[in-house]
């Protein structure tokens, strides 16, 4: 990734100044600009392209706000229909991660210390995300 960016800033600031033939120094700029605008958009878009294709989500993770220990519960199922259910208890003021999970529609339970149910609900992960549980 790193070696693609150098070759661009190199082709863009020795190589294309040389073949472009412009008026003035201004034009010259805005030309460069141009290119270097579009090559990191090139970039950026060929690395979204990727990660769109996947049939997981590298994680998820859950901050806990509250002045009490909670537990996590999220089931849903797979392409193969196969239950996934994660669960994890999560501290006071801490913060805990699921990693690995396929995408789709999940039902998420927030249970605290003492097996109340503080929040219910389904959710439909489609990208990493953080969920904060924090009082309403």
């Amino acid at each position: 990734m790193k070696t693609k960016l150098i070759l661009i800033l190199a082709i863009t600031f020795f190589m294309l100044p040389s073949m472009t033939f412009c008026q003035s120094d201004i034009e010259r700029a805005l030309k460069a600009g141009e290119v270097l605008l579009t090559s990191f958009s090139i970039i950026k878009s060929s690395g979204n392209s990727k990660k769109s294709g996947s049939k997981t989500i590298s994680s998820v993770c859950i901050k806990n706000r509250l002045h009490e220990k909670i537990t996590f519960t999220i089931k849903g199922k797979d392409d193969q229909d196969n239950l996934v259910i994660k669960k994890m208890v999560v501290q006071n003021d801490g913060k805990e991660c699921v990693f690995n999970i396929p995408k789709g529609v999940y039902s998420l339970e927030i249970l605290l210390s003492n097996k109340e149910v503080f929040k219910k609900g389904e959710y439909d992960f489609d990208e990493d995300v953080v969920i904060s549980v924090k009082k309403d």
